[in-house]
């Protein structure tokens, strides 16, 4: 085991109680994949709007969420898949306290907590849109009770087509978690996942972007943090059509050209899952032959 790998598993727990942080990296780690020793969190964002999340519940740190403030949607959540707990549903939902005052404490709240909540989705947002609260970390993937109930914050969610999310796009998660049990947990390799949604063109209540597209890649490290398995979905927000399963560098470059579109105002974009870090070795052949047209074209001009 890498020392590195060792380091995350002996942080201590007040590191990670601070909620919303500057630097992932430095805050809550243990949530993103490592790849040859980088904690390699998905690039691409920047600017105030995008707020990072220690998902706190109980003094303890459950997953990572990169939020989009004006949105009021995840752009993604990010954690350790470690096998199927079948958890408990709850339905007591949480917000963000810090994304409307720094001042108060680590942990999600419900609303009540909150005088007025300006910057993140509310319960009232939903209330008659027929749109389900669609996890992005899943309760089908929490490897606890209380990782289960820490789910359950709208910062981990967005609005989700009520049939998409109930049929196509679970049975996208319980494909994944087999995935990685077969080829990764099964030979005591570490799995991460990071899932996210694009935003669309329709509001919610007014307030609340809803998904064009929901998206979900992972990336499997064997026991000296060298990547032997990736891969990632991405389906509509519609039952239309089911996600299907492709690399992480094609989704990679289908993402940069959504995000570009809805952002293309905003910041120059181009998107990597895991910093560009976990390619299979025909992606990184893609990578090097592109790589190499491209320097011949320059060459041309």
């Amino acid at each position: 085991m890498k020392l590195l790998s060792v380091v995350l598993l002996l942080l201590p727990l007040s590191i990670c109680l601070a909620r919303v942080v500057n630097d992932f990296t430095q805050s809550c780690p243990q949530f993103f994949a490592n790849p040859n020793d980088v904690v390699s969190p998905p690039t691409g964002f920047t600017g105030d709007r995008f707020k990072r999340i220690c998902q706190t519940l109980n003094d303890q740190a459950e997953f990572a969420t990169l939020y989009d403030t004006e949105n009021r949607i995840p752009v993604y959540s990010a954690y350790r898949f470690t096998g199927l707990m079948k958890c408990k549903r709850t339905d007591k939902w949480y917000i963000e306290p810090q994304l409307e005052n720094g001042t108060l404490g680590p942990n999600m709240d419900t609303e009540s907590a909150v005088r007025n909540i300006v910057n993140q989705a509310e319960n009232a947002d939903y209330a008659g849109s027929r749109l389900h609260k669609g996890h992005l970390a899943p309760v089908f993937h929490a490897t606890s009770q209380s990782c289960s109930d820490a789910t359950f914050t709208l910062t981990n969610a967005a609005p989700q087509n009520p049939s998409f999310n109930s049929g196509k796009w679970k049975v996208t998660e319980r494909a994944m978690a087999n995935s990685l049990k077969n080829y990764c947990l099964n030979k005591n390799w570490s799995a991460f996942v990071v899932t996210g949604v694009v935003p669309g063109n329709n509001k919610m209540n007014n307030r609340v972007r809803i998904p064009s597209h929901f998206w979900t890649a992972f990336c499997c490290l064997d026991n000296n943090n060298i990547p032997i398995h990736s891969g990632a979905y991405i389906g509509e927000n519609s039952n239309d059509f089911a996600p299907y399963r492709k690399s992480v560098l094609d989704v990679e470059t289908e993402l940069t050209q959504l995000y570009g579109e809805h952002f293309r105002n905003i910041i120059p974009f181009k998107f990597q899952l895991f910093d560009g870090k976990c390619y299979t070795e025909t992606e990184r052949a893609q990578k090097r032959k592109k790589s190499g047209c491209e320097t011949k074209k320059r060459r041309k001009l």
